[in-house]
C-alpha cells in the first residue's frame, strides 16, 4: 500500500489566482480525494468565463499523465473527468486564465491529492485537447475510441460555440458534421479502413473568415 507523500505547504487546495479569476469549487470541496475506483469527476464553477487545463502526476514515479485528465465546458461549469491508469498517488494539478486574457501561460490555480485504492475499470488515454478546445467546448461522445472497439459508426456529438462548420479529418479524408442548433454539432463517421494503422482522427471547426481555414480542437489516436 502506497504512503501518502508529504506535499509542500499551501500545496493543497486553492490557490492565489483561484478566487481571483473567480472560481470556486462544486463537488469535491476537500482537495485529498480518496477512490475505490479509478475514475472521479470535479467541476468548478466560473463567474466568468476561463480557459482551463490540467495535469494528472503520478506521486511514486512522478511521470506526467496529461492524457488522462479531460477537460470540457458547459456554460458557466467546467468539468474534469480524470481516469487513473493503476492504483496509487496522484496530483492534479488545475491551471486557468480569464478567456480575454491571450497570455500563453496558465497559472496554477487548484492542487488536488488523489489517492485511488482500485481500478476496476479498464482506462485509455483521451484525445489530446488544443488550446481552443479550452474555450467553452463540450464533447457528450466519444470520450475516446478504445482499441479493439467497432469503427466502422463512430458517433460524434460535441458543443463548439460561435462555430460556423465542424468535421472529422481521418488521414485527410474529411466528415463534415451537422449543425443540430445552438453551438451543438453530430454527425458519424466510418473509420474501418484505418483500424490497425495508428491513425490519427481530428476534429475541427471553422470560425468563419476562410471558408478553407479550420482549427484542431480535439485529436484521437486509432
Amino acid at each position: 500500500m502506497a504512503h501518502k507523500p508529504e506535499l509542500p505547504k499551501g500545496y493543497l487546495g486553492p490557490q492565489a489566482k483561484f478566487g481571483q479569476f473567480g472560481l470556486q469549487t462544486i463537488n469535491h470541496n476537500n482537495p485529498e480525494i480518496n477512490l475505490d475506483v479509478n475514475e472521479v469527476e470535479i467541476e468548478l464553477k466560473m463567474a466568468t468565463p476561463v480557459k482551463v487545463t490540467g495535469n494528472l502526476i503520478q506521486m511514486e514515479s512522478l511521470k506526467e499523465l496529461p492524457e488522462y485528465v479531460f477537460t470540457q465546458t458547459k456554460e458557466d461549469v467546467v468539468k474534469f473527468l480524470v481516469w487513473i491508469p493503476k492504483a496509487g498517488y496522484y496530483k492534479l494539478q488545475i491551471y486557468a486564465l480569464p478567456l480575454s486574457d491571450d497570455s500563453k501561460t496558465l497559472p496554477g490555480v487548484y492542487n488536488y491529492l488523489i489517492n485511488c485504492t482500485n481500478t476496476p475499470k479498464m482506462v485509455q488515454p483521451f484525445p489530446k485537447q488544443f488550446a481552443q478546445w479550452k474555450e467553452g467546448c463540450y464533447l457528450t461522445e466519444p470520450l475516446n475510441i478504445p482499441k479493439g472497439s467497432p469503427i466502422n459508426e463512430i458517433r460524434f456529438k460535441v458543443t463548439i460555440p460561435n462555430c460556423k462548420a465542424a468535421a472529422i479529418v481521418a488521414e485527410g479524408e474529411w466528415t463534415h458534421l451537422e449543425e443540430k442548433g445552438s453551438g451543438n454539432w453530430e454527425g458519424v463517421v466510418c473509420l474501418e479502413q484505418f483500424r490497425g494503422k495508428d491513425a490519427k482522427v481530428t476534429l475541427n471547426a471553422n470560425y468563419g473568415g476562410e471558408e478553407s481555414k479550420y482549427s484542431t480542437l480535439l485529436e484521437y489516436k486509432i
